[in-house]
Parts: C-alpha cells; sequence; structure tokens
C-alpha cells in the first residue's frame, strides 16, 4: 500500500509550515509571516519507530494570493485533501476562532476521514481555559501545540500514530492471490485527436472483453468497466486536453481538470501520442502531472498504421520520446493502432504486468545486497571534508514502491550519486518500468547498530 499521507489545512498564519517543520525536525518548508508563502503542497517522509508517514503542508484556505495564484492554491489544497489519509486542522489559539475557521471547518465536515484538530501557539498554559470555543469546529480529538515553546510535539505524534490504518504488509509476506488483486484502473490521457475514445470503442470490441459505461466515481469523469480473461478492469476515460492559452471555454478548461484527477485516481496511465505529430507542451504538462504523483505509466503511440510510413521508425520514436522525457527513460512504449484494435490486448497486458511491479515488494537483504553491490562498484566523494556512509535500505511502501536508505548524512550524498544508486535498483529490482521513490536519511537510536 502507498505510505499515508497526514495532511496539515487551516487558514493562513495559523502555523501550519512551523508545525511540519517542527515534527521533521528541519527545515522543510519556507515560514514567513507575510500570508500565502506556502503556494505548493509540501511533503516530508516522517519516521516514528516502525512506522512511514508523509507529512504534507499546504497553503492557506481562503488566501487571496498576490500574484493571482489563488485558484492554483486552492487546487493544490483540494488534491491534499483528496489523497489525505488524515486531516490536520490547525487554529491559531492567541485569536481564537475567526470567520475564516468557520469557513474551514464548514469544508472539512463533507470529507469523511480522520481528523485531529489542532490549537498552535498555545505559548503558556493561560489559554488552556479558551479552547471550548473550538469543540464545535470538528467531531475530532483537539489538542494543543507550542512550536516557539516546544509544547504538544509528542503528543502530536502520538495522535496521528493512533489514527494511522494498521500497516497491511510486512516484508516476509507473499504476494496477494491472483483472486485477491485489486481492480486495476487504467486511466487514458492525452491531448485532443489523438485516438483515446477510439481505443475505448476498440476495447468493446475486442475479443473476449465484455464492457459496460457507468457514471464515475468523480462526477466529472466516465469509468469503463470491462474484463479481459476473466479480470476485471475500469478504463477511466478523460476528454482531450488543449494548451491552457486556448482553452475556449468552461468546458475545455474542466477538461483539463478531469485528466488531472484521472490521472490521480488511477492505477495505471496510458500517455496518449499520435504517430503523426510531434511531442507538444501539453504532453509535457501531462507527463508532469504524472511523474509528481508517480505514476506507473506506458507511452502510446497510437494511429501506428500512418504514422510508421510518414514520420518515425520504431526505434526512432523509442530515442525520441527518451529525449523528449528524460526523467521517464524507464516507461515503456507500445505502438498501437486503435481503429484496427492492432496490439490492444497486448496494451492491457502490459498494463497488468506494470501495475504488478509497483506493488511488488523486495526483502531488506535483497536490497541491502543491491546497495553494498552499488557502493562497492561506484562509492560516493567525500564532500565538506567527510566520508558519507550507507548502513542500510528498506523498503517502507509500494505503489510506488518506496525505499529509505540510512546514511550518515544526506547531505554528503550527491543529487548525480543518488541518480546512480536510483538506477542501480531499477536494473536490479524488480521495478524496472515504474516510478521508485528513493529517501536518504539520518541515521537514529531507532534503527540500532543495523550495517
Amino acid at each position: 500500500m502507498p505510505v499515508p499521507k497526514v495532511v496539515i489545512v487551516g487558514r493562513p498564519n495559523v502555523g501550519k509550515s512551523s508545525i511540519l517543520n517542527w515534527q521533521a525536525g528541519r527545515l522543510v518548508s519556507v515560514v514567513d509571516p507575510t500570508a500565502g508563502v506556502t503556494r505548493d503542497r509540501v511533503g516530508h517522509l516522517m519516521q516514528a519507530g516502525d512506522r512511514y508517514f508523509e507529512l504534507m503542508d499546504t497553503g492557506g484556505i481562503g488566501i487571496v494570493d498576490s500574484d493571482d495564484l489563488s485558484e492554483d492554491v486552492e487546487k493544490q489544497i483540494q488534491i491534499a485533501i483528496d489523497e489525505a489519509t488524515i486531516i490536520l486542522f490547525v487554529v491559531d489559539g492567541m485569536t481564537g476562532v475567526v470567520p475564516l475557521d468557520r469557513h474551514v471547518s464548514d469544508r472539512l465536515r463533507k470529507v469523511q476521514k480522520p481528523k485531529l484538530i489542532v490549537i498552535n501557539k498555545c505559548d503558556s498554559t493561560k489559554t488552556d481555559a479558551e479552547i471550548h470555543e473550538f469543540y464545535g469546529l470538528a467531531d475530532a480529538e483537539i489538542l494543543q501545540t507550542s512550536v516557539k515553546a516546544n509544547r504538544g510535539r509528542d503528543a502530536l505524534m502520538k495522535a496521528i500514530l493512533g489514527l494511522l490504518p494498521p500497516p497491511t504488509e510486512t516484508e516476509g509476506e507473499e504476494g496477494q492471490a491472483l483472486a485477491e488483486e485489486p481492480e486495476l484502473k487504467i486511466a487514458i490521457v492525452g491531448r485532443r485527436n489523438v485516438g483515446k475514445s477510439t481505443f475505448i470503442n476498440a476495447l468493446a470490441e475486442t475479443e473476449r472483453m465484455i464492457v459496460s459505461e457507468i457514471a464515475g466515481t468523480t462526477r466529472d469523469s466516465v469509468d469503463v468497466r470491462f474484463e479481459l480473461d476473466g479480470k476485471a478492469f475500469v478504463a477511466i476515460d478523460t476528454p482531450g486536453v488543449r494548451k491552457r492559452k486556448s482553452l475556449a471555454n468552461d468546458i475545455e478548461f474542466y477538461g483539463l481538470v478531469r485528466a488531472q484527477k484521472s490521472i490521480r485516481r488511477a492505477d495505471v496511465v496510458l500517455m496518449f501520442f499520435d504517430a503523426t505529430q510531434t511531442v507538444s507542451q501539453v504532453d509535457k504538462k501531462l507527463m508532469e502531472e504524472i511523474q509528481d504523483h508517480a505514476k506507473p505509466c506506458i507511452f502510446v503511440v497510437n494511429k501506428w498504421d500512418l504514422g510508421l510510413e510518414k514520420l518515425m521508425s520504431v526505434d526512432r520514436w523509442g530515442k525520441y520520446l527518451e529525449t523528449s522525457f528524460k526523467s521517464m527513460r524507464h516507461v515503456p512504449i507500445a505502438f498501437i493502432t486503435a481503429k484496427d484494435s492492432q496490439n490492444i490486448k497486448q496494451l492491457i497486458n502490459l498494463s497488468q504486468s506494470i501495475f504488478k511491479q509497483a506493488r511488488e515488494r523486495v526483502t531488506t537483504g535483497q536490497l541491502n545486497r543491491v546497495l553494498q553491490e552499488a557502493v562497492k562498484a561506484n562509492p560516493p566523494h567525500v564532500a565538506k571534508n567527510r566520508t558519507p556512509k550507507l548502513f542500510f535500505a528498506t523498503q517502507v511502501a509500494t505503489q510506488p514502491p518506496t525505499i529509505v536508505v540510512k546514511v550518515n548524512d544526506p547531505e554528503l550524498f550527491s543529487p548525480a550519486w543518488e541518480r546512480y544508486l536510483l538506477g542501480k535498483f531499477r536494473e536490479e529490482l524488480p521495478f524496472k518500468e515504474v516510478p521508485i521513490r528513493l529517501y536518504l536519511r539520518g541515521k537514529t537510536k531507532e534503527d540500532g547498530d543495523e550495517k
């Protein structure tokens, strides 16, 4: 299962970024008294004992952005809420409840997820008698904290751990039986007129496939449920995407939003290209979304019957996509002609294969053997007059495979060497065609003396 996400929300200037940095024990999110400094989602992988979760900061709800980015900030907040496992609703104990807090409360009331109300800036016990006014904001446990006075840090961590779902996998467990595999959701995205609708229609005509159209769970997309060889799938159909400046009306704008939501919902993303056209800025924007969410992806070059003669060969298309998306060289490429149903079944089979890769779990022993071989072949260089040291690695999550490497100081490892290590993991482990998240973390007392 993916790493659980604990999302910090609230109005501006209640100390959300400070709480993230406080819990992380380092500067992760920029802290400034100016409202609206945090625009994007900012996350940090947390470890407490043998549990891992991602603590995520968000922009202030209700902020009027000075650069007219309020809509973008709001979008990032909603994404974080949608993906959250637990929500920390942060308020200011010094100012008490204000109208904007009630606005946030009304919004979160519709979200059926575990919540904690965190009354921040309680620098002394003088404010304790006033906490009763916060009880009406949510049906949730209330905690008082102060970053400045270092008050309530451990209690907050304990409350978060108490709400986390129980771990579902251990390193020694075998994979689930085939009948227990979750339903595979495949998002079909791309710019307009690359053949996505034709592909959906081809699914209905492929041998041994049963297709029925049902309403999408997000109300703004259509899910096409089908079966192949006795296995159930859902294809998430999305409208074509155009350049933002070319969006003529609300319908086209929400087409872009649908595509982005479909990517987040999917287990595997099929990124469609037209074999007769070159890569566009729209394609690159969609690939950024896919990469940001670490989704397994397949490059699908459609209309191959036309492209084979008019544009490029298979090898040239492969090199062209590698050059266009240099950080996505692990992504497999499929060539299809949807209107003739050519290679449709093979594409679905490939989707199953990379979904399986994303759910793989390797043992700590296997992982550390690869780590030792990588260090032996290319040890990291001395930095800041200190020798970088690696102690051990462990896989903490799947979908995407998430690996934590314990080191003496993450700052001593160059980005180039981290890319090298990631490449070695990809070569030697069963994650060759899916994204891997790699974190270097300083060794703690809880990690013991394991080498």
